[in-house]
């Protein structure tokens, strides 16, 4: 299976996810949902906040040039919030997976779904 492939059907395929994106740990762009502009550097600081997370905690961090407040952030996962939306950021043994969720979707479906995929990528050494 393609990338993009667990953007479109893991992910956004599931309707509990409105967009989403894999990454890197490096940054780089694997697959990403269209209009989901995820920045390397947005990506790349979501990375690194998975072992320092004391900046996304007060600061919260940027997704798609949108600013969230992060609820929870651990070496695993980092979940974050925007009024009606959020977004839940997986980190992989290789790879950052970015989901976002409008106000049409529970928090918890898109948790969910994206932590199931982390698990699964983490199984295949991903």
């Amino acid at each position: 299976m393609s990338w993009q492939s667990y953007v479109d059907s893991s992910l956004v395929g599931t309707g509990c996810v409105t967009k989403g994106a894999l990454f890197g740990h490096d940054g780089n762009v694997w697959a990403t949902s269209a209009g989901f502009s995820v920045s390397k550097d947005e990506a790349s600081k979501i990375v690194a906040a998975f072992s320092n997370p004391s900046t996304i905690q007060i600061n919260g961090f940027q997704v798609n040039k949108v600013t969230f407040r992060c609820l929870r952030a651990d070496d695993r996962s980092i979940y974050g919030r925007q009024g009606a939306t959020g977004v839940v950021c997986c980190k992989t043994n290789q790879a950052l997976i970015i989901a976002f969720y409008d106000e049409n979707i529970q928090p918890g479906q898109c948790t969910n779904v994206t932590e199931k995929l982390a698990d699964y990528l983490r199984e295949q050494n991903y």
